[in-house]
């Protein structure tokens, strides 16, 4: 039997975007590090704040809104409160419904030699529906324009 290679953490600059995400004090679990569920609310959290700000989509009354159908986390060292952290995002594939987010996670913590690789990385899928329907829709323009700078 074969196992796939390993995944490995990676530089900053593999990725084009990057958000700041506050630690809180219930992220940490009873082992001294963030829970390994709450990495999946950064990555919620960092592309749709950006693309809320960004005006690529429009969470209250837009027609077209975004379900994630796949999501994955590799973790490489452990993150903690009240460390910050900053998320890194790029876009890897752009279907005609369908977008590939991925996220790396870097400690900000000053003075920390593993800054510079991810902390975690992971992605998401999302497929963008009809808001009433739930029917697969086409990208938005505005939201095509901005996953271009993504990529």
């Amino acid at each position: 039997m074969t196992f796939p290679t390993r995944p490995q953490a990676e530089p900053r600059s593999a990725y084009r975007l990057f958000r700041p995400i506050g630690t809180r004090w219930m992220d940490n679990d009873v082992y001294g590090h963030v829970n390994n569920v709450v990495y999946y609310g950064w990555f919620d959290t960092a592309v749709n704040g950006y693309l809320i700000e960004s005006g690529a989509i429009d969470i209250h009354a837009g027609a077209v809104i975004g379900l994630v159908i796949e999501t994955q986390c590799n973790y490489f060292s452990p993150l903690a409160f009240p460390d910050p952290v900053i998320a890194g995002i790029r876009v890897t594939h752009v279907g005609s419904s369908s977008v590939r987010y991925e996220v790396g996670l870097f400690s900000d913590r000053p003075g920390d030699p593993a800054q510079e690789l991810t902390a975690a990385k992971g992605h998401f899928i999302h497929v963008y529906v009809d808001r009433q329907t739930r029917r697969p829709a086409a990208l938005p323009p505005e939201l095509l324009t901005v996953l271009e700078t993504l990529k």
